[in-house]
C-alpha cells in the first residue's frame, strides 16, 4: 500500500484521497480512519491474491499502490456521504454531480473493466472491488456517530 509504480500513480492515488478522504477522515476521526483506511487496504490486496490464485494466473508482478485501500475509503464515502455533490471531469469540462454518481460509474468501470481484462493488463481490478466492498461492509462498524450528511 505504500509503493507506487511512478509519480502518476502516486498523484492519481492522492487525488482521489483529497477528495474522498477529508469527509471520511473528519466524520471518523484521524485514529479510526487510519484503522479504516489500513484494513480496507489489506483486504483489498487479499482480494487481489485470491482472485489471482482463482483465475488461475502465475503472475509473478507485485500489486503496488493504495488504490485498493482509496477504494475503501471510497466505498465508505458511499454509504456516509450519498448526496454530496463532487467535481468530476467529463467530456473537457468540469462538471458538478452527486457522489453516488461519481462512484457509481467508478466502480461500474472497475467491474467491467475488470472482466475485460481477464484480471491482466497491469491493473489490480480486484483490489479496487475487494476495497471498494470491503468500505461499504466496514464503514458503519466504524461510523459510531450515526448521523447521514446530505
Amino acid at each position: 500500500m505504500f509503493m507506487h509504480g511512478g509519480w502518476g500513480h502516486l498523484l492519481g492515488n492522492m487525488l482521489y484521497l483529497w477528495i474522498f478522504g477529508d469527509n471520511l477522515e473528519c466524520r471518523l476521526g484521524k485514529g479510526k480512519f487510519l484503522l479504516f483506511y489500513l484494513l480496507t487496504g489489506v483486504l483489498a490486496s487479499l482480494s487481489h491474491v485470491f482472485s489471482t490464485y482463482f483465475m488461475q494466473q502465475s503472475s509473478v508482478i507485485p500489486s503496488l499502490g493504495a488504490s485498493g485501500a482509496i477504494s475503501g475509503v471510497l466505498g465508505g464515502y458511499l454509504l456516509l456521504f450519498p448526496k454530496l455533490k463532487v467535481k468530476a471531469l467529463f467530456l473537457y469540462q468540469i462538471i458538478v454531480i452527486p457522489a453516488y454518481i461519481a462512484l457509481g460509474l467508478w466502480i461500474a468501470f472497475q467491474i467491467v473493466s475488470g472482466l475485460m481484462s481477464g484480471g491482466g493488463g497491469g491493473v489490480a481490478y480486484a483490489a479496487h472491488i475487494g476495497g471498494f466492498i470491503a468500505g461499504l461492509m466496514l464503514i458503519k462498524l466504524f461510523d459510531r456517530k450515526q448521523v447521514a450528511v446530505t
